[in-house]
């Protein structure tokens, strides 16, 4: 069966603040988290700092001081914010949702937020788009924290008060920004050969290739041993999928390591007929 994900098309519209890949190293042990400054920091520097992590929603409680559980239901997959280029996008909820906002000092204001529309089984999966739109569009006053894990808080106009977890994006790790590139990877792995590994299997993969509309271009060649790892991606033995990847050149690779490092930004179609 083949199954499309958000569509290119909806792809580009959200292209302005991409999704980047979940999975990242473990971060050193948390230090206490100090003010950035006493003062409001210039929006410039604000928007440099945001850009550089992924947020992780860790606390979240209302006007009361209770906890918003409706915020939290896949303990596995926190709500995440990523901003770039003056938009912000919303990853791990039932849809991927993003939009403009804009920062005076410590005001940030979001806009009306679009999302792609598919639906969830788990009802309350569903819910929280609408939870998140409620209380992230508009205006909130933001503080950023620095340490080893910097903080982002969030205390919105209704009192909500929302903390977030920073974790390095990949364009941060790598020294970025990376290449864009769709990669399609067979169905099936097949042996390879590697000097330092017997028996191993390699992912088969090639590159595809789309026009500024998201109509695929050319044709594409034959499948290859994929050497590497595609950070975030886990292969299910039988299903064929196109990914969206971001490529990393890697500075001073060790001489049996590689050059490049490959991070999933989505999993844009996946085929289960095993083919």
């Amino acid at each position: 069966m083949k199954r499309l994900l958000p569509t290119l098309a909806m792809l580009s519209l959200l292209a302005g603040c991409p999704e980047k890949s979940s999975h990242t190293p473990a971060a050193p042990a948390t230090t206490a988290a100090t003010p950035v400054s006493a003062e409001a920091p210039a929006a410039s520097d604000a928007n440099a700092d945001l850009g550089r992590y992924h947020w992780r929603l860790r606390d979240a409680s209302d006007a009361s001081g209770k906890r918003i559980d409706a915020l939290f239901v896949q303990a596995d997959k926190p709500l995440q914010l990523d901003f770039a280029d003056g938009r912000i996008a919303v990853a791990n909820a039932c849809n991927r949702m993003g939009g403009g906002y804009s920062l005076e000092g410590e005001s940030l204001t979001i806009a009306r937020m679009a999302s792609t529309m598919m639906a969830c089984a788990d009802p309350k999966l569903m819910a929280l788009d609408g939870e998140i739109g409620k209380r992230l569009e508009g205006a909130s006053k933001l503080t950023l924290a620095s340490g080893d894990r910097p903080t982002l808080t969030l205390a919105t106009a209704s009192g909500d008060t929302l903390v977030f977890v920073g974790e390095p994006t990949a364009d941060t790790r790598y020294d970025g920004p990376g290449e864009r590139i769709f990669l399609e990877v067979a169905a099936h792995v097949k042996p390879c050969s590697h000097p330092l590994i017997p028996g191993m299997q390699c992912l088969q993969v090639r590159e595809l290739k789309y026009d500024d509309r998201g109509l695929r271009v050319g044709a594409p060649g034959p499948f290859e041993n994929f050497y590497d790892e595609i950070e975030g991606y886990t292969h299910e033995d039988g299903v064929r999928n196109v990914l969206r990847v971001d490529r990393y050149a890697i500075k001073n690779p060790p001489a049996d390591g590689s050059s490049h490092a490959y991070v999933l930004d989505m999993v844009v179609e996946s085929d289960t007929s095993g083919k």
